[in-house]
């Protein structure tokens, strides 16, 4: 039952951030990356004040300022953010999310390489695999190649980094504030892009709605993925990662009208069975140790 829940909630958050990709997107259109990452940075960070403060947990803890590990676990979030928030602004949105597919790959080669963990030829086997499933996404020399998809792979290898720093740090430091360092990340990593940034827009009522509601379900995001790794297993939850893709295809082709061809979509299938043959493969090897 509680592994019931943890999919249920893991299924909600992949949900939820496929649903704030598309309102990046949306908002990309006319309004410049530095602003998107300034203003969501800004409104996320209140929000998850105003929920610590109503959880009663301390959202800052000056102590961990001082803490490498935050400090570039925090740092590659802001890149990983200001890449991906470029890559999703100049080409498609299912480009983007089919590459975002790849960081638990990264983060499993990352485990190996830096973390010395053990890792088998088998799950290796299955990196490699997924990462020509990225390539064949890129389309490196091929007529179709769009240099704007570097941003979404620079994107990804920061992103993977954040998630690999992640499981080193202190379990005593609340997920919140974990989150609120991340999101004040964003929001400088917008400030620092304004001198070469395109000039800011006057908002309009839309924009205000977009921007606070790109926040809150990046907030909604955030708690639904802590449920999940919370409530169940998390081997049998992490497949559930890939739903992501799922709800991305269907609101990049139903709402933006974007038509992903035959190779976007071969590369993507290849990146999440390679995913989940890791995933299983993991799951595997940890019952033989128990």
């Amino acid at each position: 039952m509680e592994n019931l829940r943890g999919i249920l909630f893991m299924t909600l958050a992949m949900a939820s951030f496929a649903l704030e990709d598309l309102i990046i997107k949306i908002l990309s259109e006319n309004m410049p990356v530095a602003q998107i990452l300034l203003s969501v940075g800004i409104v996320s960070v209140c929000l998850l004040f105003l929920v610590g403060k109503i959880q009663k947990i301390p959202p800052l803890r000056y102590q961990d300022l001082r803490n490498p590990i935050i400090l570039i676990r925090s740092l590659s979030d802001m890149l990983g953010a200001i890449f991906i928030v470029y890559a999703i602004s100049l080409i498609s949105l299912s480009t983007v999310s089919s590459i975002l597919q790849a960081i638990p790959l990264l983060v499993t080669a990352g485990s190996a390489i830096i973390l010395k963990e053990k890792v088998g030829w088998r799950r290796w086997s299955a990196v490699i695999v997924g990462f020509i499933g990225v390539i064949l996404i890129l389309k490196p020399g091929m007529d179709s190649f769009q240099s704007s998809t570097i941003f979404a792979f620079l994107g990804i290898i920061f992103l993977g980094i954040r998630d690999l720093i992640t499981r080193t740090i202190n379990k005593d430091i609340p997920s919140l504030t974990i989150s609120v360092y991340a999101f004040i990340a964003t929001t400088l990593g917008g400030t620092l892009l304004i001198p070469i940034s395109k000039p800011f827009i006057t908002f309009s009522l839309v924009h205000l709605q977009l921007i606070i509601l790109c926040a809150i379900i990046a907030c909604f995001s955030y708690f639904m993925l802590v449920l999940a790794t919370r409530k169940g297993d998390v081997s049998v939850i992490s497949p559930f990662r890939y739903t992501r893709l799922i709800f991305a295809l269907i609101l990049a082709v139903f709402i933006l009208k974007e038509n992903p061809d035959f190779v976007t979509i071969s590369g993507a299938i290849i990146i999440v069975l390679s995913g989940c043959y890791n995933f299983w493969r993991e799951y595997r090897l940890k019952n033989e140790i128990t």
